[in-house]
């Protein structure tokens, strides 16, 4: 869990800067898209496509885009055919690094994220190397400035959620697979605003660097992560306050 409450807060504070980035369009039009032509272009019909057009909404994506994403998924628009794979690896340090994609393009895809692994000091491996080391989760993420830490505990343990933390100025909430839909929905009809919700994937142990494999191994997160073809992308790494604090200030 720590390991990946460690690297949601990093990437809750570098959101902002990479929703202004674009990136994050192309992402969330891919999911968009896929999420209709597997389950079809009825929201309320479709969990995944409801979470994704949710995703559009929460970074301002016009409803036009999320309109063409759906007929294109549907087939009422032509459009690029995606593939959904995974490729796994390892980073800087030795950490596991397991990898969402959607690319039109297989081979291109598989040798730009081998050429980011191996600059930043990790490697591609085989299948199955490391997706062992990693659950799927539900994972919600509020602003603690929106529902008192009790109340909102039993909502999540009424609706079947397994746990929340307080991280910072969050609470993140992780549910089963299952589960998922139905704590989301709890808290959509309690009208508390999600700052996250999505399924996701998390580490059963973490692995901490040091400070030498730390700024390798963000640098090389935030390079696949801003890859148009990766959805997400996760590690086991955890990062100590000590680090973190030599990091910062060192930047």
């Amino acid at each position: 869990m720590s390991g990946h409450s460690k690297w949601s807060t990093i990437k809750h504070k570098k959101g902002a800067a990479d929703a202004k980035r674009g990136k994050i369009f192309t992402k969330v039009i891919k999911e968009i898209t896929v999420a209709a032509r597997i389950g079809g272009g009825d929201v309320d019909g479709n969990p995944r496509l409801r979470m994704a057009v949710l995703k559009a909404k929460s970074v301002n994506m016009p409803q036009d885009n999320v309109t063409r994403a759906i007929k294109k998924g549907t087939g009422e628009l032509e459009g690029v055919q995606y593939e959904e794979l995974s490729y796994e690896g390892y980073g800087p340090g030795g950490v596991a690094i397991f990898m969402e994609v959607m690319t039109d393009n297989k081979n291109r895809t598989v040798s730009e994220i081998r050429a980011t692994l191996g600059k930043r000091g990790g490697n591609m491996g085989e299948n199955g190397c490391v997706a062992w080391m990693f659950e799927k989760k539900g994972f919600l993420a509020i602003k603690i400035s929106k529902k008192g830490e009790d109340e909102l505990l039993e909502m999540v343990i009424d609706a079947g959620g397994d746990d929340m933390q307080t991280i910072e100025d969050h609470y993140e909430i992780t549910t089963s697979v299952e589960n998922f839909e139905a704590v989301r929905k709890a808290i959509e009809d309690a009208g508390i605003e999600t700052e996250t919700a999505e399924l996701t994937r998390i580490p059963a142990n973490t692995v901490n660097v040091d400070e030498k494999h730390c700024k390798s191994l963000l640098r090389m997160m935030d390079e696949l992560e801003d890859h148009d073809d990766i959805q997400k992308v996760y590690s086991n790494f955890d990062i100590t306050d000590e680090v973190m604090a030599a990091i910062e200030a060192n930047s």
